[in-house]
């Protein structure tokens, strides 16, 4: 039986081993954030403890990304990823752990977070480029859209199930399963065997190939300018909606709708996916800033109202917006740069976009303590819309189209 054309991508069988392994490390990663925040708030029942406990995981992987964009660029990406996967299963089950046996400490959580971003520093750029590798570009859209598809919808139960799971027996729990299926995809990837090609070893120093990386970042006007701008939305986005959003939730309408919201915002990107994987982009970027101001909305639901409904719309709609830029965003890198500095453009990319996340993080506390949580919400609402659209000035993120370069030859089985 022919397979749909959308799904055409899934006869690669590296990249459906590939696939199979996100699938099952993203059903623990959907459920980590809602444990660990519950759990950080069960050890100190503070905003500021919680973000520092956030920004503890966010600040080594800032400080390791560039590193982890050559060794993806100079190894194997599939063994880097295997090796980052064990660790974070490791380390994630050290936390479990500890909050099981209810010996966990704030300095315990900070500490195990922080190794863990360190680990993630490694994986994120071999994981974001490694799909140029394993499909041909013909076939980078839908396989964009699927890997997004298992995301979205794994992560419209994962929220759910994990306040579930959190309300009835312990953040620890989540937790554990997470640290499970790190351990799952690992085993996953060792099916994902990368051609000769990929394999190419530099023979240039880290720091010429960081140099070469960062020359390549700021003659790229597309690409510092969008990282520049998202720098400041993560930094929204971690302090006003991953920190206050869980601390007003538990005060107000519950883990179980906090749960929900996001779950909703999880629907609306599945939706996005399906359409993503019959509609073609035509202007990637302008499509994508166009739409992820729409994360403007359930801020502004949040700092307004406490009726979960309301703000679960306004998730949904940003869910939406959200898959239309992740993937218009990924088209761009993927087919605008040279695949051998791929990885490092991935990591000079979420160097700018998580630097100021773990000020957000630490900050958002005592603003709303200091102004009122829904008045700063209400506020990071607006800037959230008016930093999105102002990229779009720009010629080069208006105006770009869809690379037309010629297909490459098909990936060896």
């Amino acid at each position: 039986m022919r397979l749909p054309d959308s799904l055409t991508v899934l006869r690669e069988r590296r990249f459906a081993w590939f696939y199979t392994a996100r699938l099952v490390s993203t059903l623990g990663s959907m459920m980590a954030p809602v444990a660990l925040a519950f759990a950080a708030l069960e050890v100190s029942d503070s905003a500021a403890a919680l973000g520092l406990v956030l920004a503890a995981r966010t600040v080594p992987m800032v400080v390791f990304l560039l590193f982890g964009g050559v060794v993806a660029d100079r190894f194997d990406r599939s063994l880097v990823m295997r090796v980052s996967h064990v660790l974070s299963a490791l380390t994630q089950g050290a936390v479990a752990v500890l909050v099981l046996t209810g010996v966990a400490e704030v300095w315990m959580l900070v500490g195990l977070e922080a190794v863990n971003g360190t680990v993630a520093a490694f994986s994120f750029p071999a994981m974001a480029s490694i799909v140029t590798n394993l499909v041909p570009r013909r076939h980078l859209q839908q396989a964009n859209a699927l890997l997004s598809m298992s995301r979205s919808g794994l992560s419209i139960l994962g929220p759910t199930l994990a306040a579930l799971v959190v309300a009835a027996a312990g953040a620890g729990w989540a937790l554990a399963f997470d640290a499970l299926t790190w351990l799952l995809a690992a085993f996953c990837l060792l099916r994902v065997a990368l051609p000769p090609r990929a394999l190419e070893r530099a023979t240039a120093s880290m720091v010429a190939e960081l140099r070469e990386g960062w020359t390549l970042f700021r003659s790229t006007t597309w690409l510092w300018l969008i990282v520049a701008v998202f720098g400041v939305l993560n930094a929204i986005h971690s302090g006003a909606w991953f920190t206050l959003g869980p601390t007003l939730a538990k005060h107000s309408f519950g883990v179980g709708g906090w749960g929900l919201v996001l779950s909703a915002e999880s629907v609306g990107t599945l939706l996005m996916t399906v359409v993503m994987l019959r509609l073609r982009l035509r202007h990637p970027l302008r499509a994508g800033m166009l739409a992820c101001t729409v994360f403007a909305l359930p801020l502004l639901m949040l700092g307004s109202t406490t009726h979960v409904p309301l703000i679960a719309l306004g998730a949904f709609l940003s869910g939406m917006g959200m898959e239309v830029f992740g993937m218009g965003w990924n088209l761009a890198m993927q087919e605008n740069i040279e695949e051998r500095m791929l990885s490092r453009a991935y990591s000079y990319d979420a160097l700018g976009s998580f630097v100021a996340m773990p000020v957000g993080q630490v900050a958002a506390g005592p603003l709303a303590d200091a102004f009122g949580y829904h008045r700063v919400i209400v506020t990071s609402a607006f800037a959230y819309a008016v930093l999105a659209l102002g990229t779009l000035l720009s010629r080069s993120v208006w105006s770009m189209e869809r690379a037309p370069a010629p297909d490459p030859e098909p990936v060896t089985r």
